[in-house]
């Protein structure tokens, strides 16, 4: 497996680059504090469960030239914003896109921590911008087409997803080229979106933006309240017994998507619980063809 550094600007050839390419996004991490800080990576569990991420980086898992689509996906996993599952809501995903011809990043993203970081409620959403930006810089030497790079999100990776869908005009990392920091859509897998009271993951809130948070900051972060005419559309997806993210955080970015003309589609399950990853063994139906579906309908997709 090999890694490379890329820094703004580095050119890379697309030889280079094979599946599971680790990519680092930063020279120099941005908004970082000296620590000693060590990344943690439990090989003990099927899921995949990374922690403490000090350096963030993409796995890029690129199909064969010749069957390139155009399309690239970033995929943020879920954890609460304490860890990241990185097979089951990464590897295990991306590699599915690459076999249907789409580039697929798992992005290692940072963990809100204030012994790592200057301002941690910016951490994750720098890495996001990072990402998005990274891969519209070497869209030619990947084959991907800069108008077809979206962003995806399980649980508190949905969080990260729609934050970047809808603060994104809000740069937070250095970006002298002025490259497009917003992504031409989002796949919001039982996402957290909202951090109001009623329907919140508290344990998402709290590592982001801490448990005594403003009431401006939490209007701040609840995605569905900053959605515009702008915001990317939208494929959704989640069981109605989630017990640990409420629907109404997927039916309420939905709405709002609807509300201000923005196209958007979504799935609920009758069942399914939270952290099916790709596969909702309550139901022979696969949301995975929906997607593929809502992407080719919206010419996302070839």
């Amino acid at each position: 497996m090999k890694k490379i550094f890329i820094a703004l600007g580095l050119v890379l050839s697309a030889s280079l680059l094979k599946a599971q390419t680790v990519i680092h996004l930063y020279k120099n991490v941005p908004n970082s504090k000296p620590n000693d800080v060590h990344e943690l990576n439990d090989t003990t569990s099927k899921r995949g469960k990374v922690s403490k991420v000090t350096d963030p980086t993409l796995t890029a898992f690129l199909p064969e030239p010749s069957k390139a689509t155009g399309t690239a996906i970033i995929i943020c996993p879920g954890g609460g914003y304490s860890y990241l599952v990185v097979n089951d809501e990464g590897a295990h995903v991306a590699r599915d896109f690459a076999a249907h011809g789409i580039a697929a990043f798992v992005l290692k993203y940072r963990l809100p921590s204030d012994i790592i970081m200057v301002n941690r409620e910016i951490g994750p959403l720098q890495d996001a911008q990072r990402a998005i930006q990274l891969v519209r810089e070497h869209a030619i030497e990947w084959h991907i087409d800069v108008a077809k790079v979206g962003i995806m999100g399980f649980s508190a990776g949905g969080h990260v997803a729609s934050t970047l869908s809808t603060h994104y005009q809000k740069t937070v990392i250095d970006n002298p080229k002025n490259i497009s920091l917003r992504p031409d859509f989002s796949l919001l897998i039982y996402p957290v979106i909202t951090f109001q009271d009623s329907i919140l993951h508290k344990g998402s809130k709290k590592a982001l933006i801490g448990e005594n948070a403003t009431s401006e900051k939490i209007r701040e972060y609840s995605n569905e309240l900053q959605v515009t005419t702008d915001t990317p559309p939208a494929f959704l997806v989640q069981a109605g017994n989630d017990k640990v993210v409420p629907v109404a955080n997927s039916i309420n970015y939905f709405t709002a998507l609807q509300k201000h003309g923005v196209k958007a589609e979504i799935h609920i399950y009758q069942e399914g619980g939270h952290g099916f990853g790709m596969n909702n063994a309550t139901t022979q139906d696969k949301w995975m063809d929906r997607c593929y579906n809502w992407l080719l309908q919206n010419h996302f997709y070839q």
